[in-house]
Order: C-alpha cells, then sequence, then structure tokens
C-alpha cells in the first residue's frame, strides 16, 4: 500500500513538473525577439514570383490585370511563406505545442491560421520560424474593395514605392495533458520595409 501512496505522489509530482516546464516553455518564447527573415515561394493565381524580387514585366503585367479584379477569375489564390527570426535571450528553451496567427498588412486583416508543429528554440539561440499563408483574394477584395486589395498588395510586393507594414499577431498553444490550452493575450510583431 506504501508503495502504491509513493508511486502515485511520484506520478502526480512529475507530471506538475512537466506542466510547469510547459507552462515555462510558452512564457519564454512570448519574451523572445521577432525580426523578419524573409518572404519566399510567393504564387499569385499560379504564377510563381519567388521572393517578389526581380519580377518580369510580363509578371507586372500578368499582376495588374489580377489586382484589377482578375477578369473572369472565381478565385484569386494568394500563398507565400513568411519566414520569422525567433532569438531565445533566455537561459532556458523556449518552446510551444502549437500557435494560432492573424497576419495584416497596411493595417488590412489579410490571414488567420494555425500551425500544429511544436516549436523550440534553445536558450540564447536563433531559429527561423515558417508561416505558410493562404489567402483566396477574391474574398479580400469582396470584403474591403478591389482597389484597397490591389494598393496592399502592390505595396507588398514592391511594385508601389510605399511602404509595407506588417503586424503578425502570435497566440502560443501549450498542451496540458491532451488539450491545447491558448494564450489569452497575443505575442505583437511589427515589421516594416520599403518605401522611398
Amino acid at each position: 500500500m506504501k508503495k502504491t501512496i509513493i508511486i502515485l505522489l511520484i506520478i502526480v509530482l512529475f507530471s506538475r513538473c512537466n506542466i510547469w516546464n510547459r507552462i515555462s516553455g510558452a512564457y519564454n518564447f512570448s519574451q523572445c525577439e521577432y525580426t523578419y527573415n524573409a518572404v519566399d515561394n510567393i504564387q499569385l493565381a499560379g504564377i510563381n514570383l519567388g521572393n517578389g524580387a526581380g519580377m518580369s514585366l510580363a509578371n507586372l503585367t500578368s499582376i495588374a490585370t489580377i489586382l484589377a479584379g482578375g477578369g473572369n477569375l472565381q478565385t484569386i489564390p494568394f500563398n507565400m511563406t513568411l519566414k520569422m527570426n525567433v532569438k531565445n535571450p533566455n537561459k532556458t528553451p523556449a518552446f510551444l505545442n502549437a500557435l494560432d496567427y492573424t497576419i495584416e498588412i497596411n493595417d488590412l486583416e489579410f490571414v488567420n491560421g494555425k500551425m500544429d508543429i511544436p516549436i523550440r528554440v534553445e536558450p540564447e539561440q536563433t531559429a527561423v520560424v515558417d508561416l505558410n499563408i493562404g489567402v483566396d483574394l477574391k474574398k479580400l477584395m469582396n470584403r474591403y474593395s478591389q482597389q484597397r486589395v490591389a494598393n496592399v498588395l502592390n505595396s507588398f510586393l514592391g511594385i508601389s514605392p510605399d511602404e509595407t507594414k506588417v503586424t503578425v499577431k502570435l497566440w502560443p498553444k501549450v498542451i496540458i495533458g491532451k488539450t491545447p490550452i491558448k494564450s489569452p493575450a497575443a505575442i505583437p510583431i511589427i515589421f516594416t520595409f520599403g518605401g522611398k
């Protein structure tokens, strides 16, 4: 009987330590420093734009036509990978099980998404976190306006000389037992680029 009680106490203590470690790792993740790394794998309605640098005149013409409303297109798929540097200044690892995110470009709510794979950044190290983004621009044009979405994309892709502000809001999740617990507060990250 005493052995059973001791074993149960050890299991309870171990599970509490494990929970504390997960919460601590998520807290450390919120204390990390976030910086813009790159945008890659940009695709607009089937046109591969790579990282957006050095677009051809044919691509620019196609982009202008698509952003003018897409003609007869029922959907205008836009996909990309946003890469962020995550620097952990802590003496212990920063980690989480998953996260939800919202991305705004020039104050236009662009996409909401989730990343359901664990992320870990070792102490005093930097890791690159990739957010794969996919959105139907036609839906955004219906929600906001064709002109506003076109202006935001022209700025983002570097076609216009306007500055682009990208706001990323991250909501870390940790798994306690089998239940994902989402942080009530977002980690706000702001990048700006472009502009002349």
